[in-house]
């Protein structure tokens, strides 16, 4: 009679981890993929621009009315969806564009090409595509270039107002200039910059008056603020900084622009109204 031995739980677990294959292994394993992903980066002027894409090669293929077919409606790329990015608004051909992501997709012809920016970013290849989502279309000429075995990308002729977005690939490229307004952008961005400068001088005089440092750099960053643009923080805080120094008078002045500023202002009815009409009152009165 043949006897079997018993099964044990260790013997059970050795017999299955023999056989088994680690799952770090699994996941370590990468293999190139036939149309991997590319991104590419260009800051114009103060505008950054982006465009990402997966990139098919030609591997000996007809592409232009093969692969791609004339006249039909092309991801332009592989897999996800070709996305541009601009930071800033721009002009995409002679096409205003605000500042977002948008789908890039393009009806190849054999003389001239539609580039199409379309705000559904979720696209799979065109699936989903809906003309009435179109930010942009523009009509770009296509043009004899070097082979280029995968498909491509490239931002080109950059200055700080201007680039143009290439696609090159298999003999052929298209190109759409993009413009941006860079010195109305660094204009405002400059008037920005200027009147937001009370602030840090505000905030340098109330930490000094609120934390006992010198009263007269107080003062004197608070006058400072107060000069770039007077508000009923910088008011309010050069008040109590005065009347530290005993100067009553002035104090009342500022406390008073205060009120005068900080009407209609939320935070400042729901949080310093009171006490600042208390202080006026106080103050009018001779004491500190």
């Amino acid at each position: 009679m043949l006897r079997c031995r018993p099964i044990t739980v260790a013997s059970a677990w050795l017999a299955a981890a023999a056989f088994a294959v680690p799952a770090a292994a699994q996941s370590a394993l990468e293999l190139p993929a036939p149309s991997p992903r590319a991104k590419v980066e260009q800051r114009v002027g103060v505008t950054d621009f982006s465009i990402e894409y997966s990139s098919p090669g030609v591997k000996g293929r007809s592409i232009w009315g093969g692969l791609v077919p004339h006249d039909e409606l092309w991801r332009t790329g592989a897999n996800a969806s070709t996305k541009l990015t601009a930071s800033k608004d721009f002009t995409f051909g002679d096409q205003a564009v605000p500042a977002g992501t948008y789908s890039l997709l393009t009806i190849p012809a054999a003389s001239s090409w539609t580039v199409i920016l379309n705000k559904n970013t979720a696209l799979s290849g065109t699936q989903g595509y809906q003309e009435k989502d179109d930010v942009a279309r523009v009509t770009a000429r296509p043009q004899s270039t070097s082979p280029r075995e995968r498909m491509t990308f490239l931002f080109s002729d950059t200055t700080d107002d201007a680039a143009r977005l290439d696609l090159e690939w298999a003999g052929l490229r298209v190109s759409v200039p993009l413009k941006v307004d860079t010195r109305a952008q660094v204009g405002a961005a400059i008037e920005k910059a200027t009147a937001d400068a009370w602030r840090p001088h505000y905030a340098a005089g109330r930490y000094l008056m609120e934390s006992g440092g010198d009263l007269d750099t107080a003062i004197r960053y608070l006058d400072t603020s107060i000069a770039i643009q007077p508000t009923w923080w910088n008011h309010w805080f050069h008040a109590q900084a005065l009347a530290k120094k005993g100067r009553s008078a002035d104090a009342i002045a500022s406390a008073e622009k205060a009120q005068q500023l900080g009407k209609g202002d939320n935070t400042f009815e729901s949080f310093f109204k009171e006490d600042v009409q208390k202080a006026v009152d106080d103050w009018k009165k001779g004491r500190s």
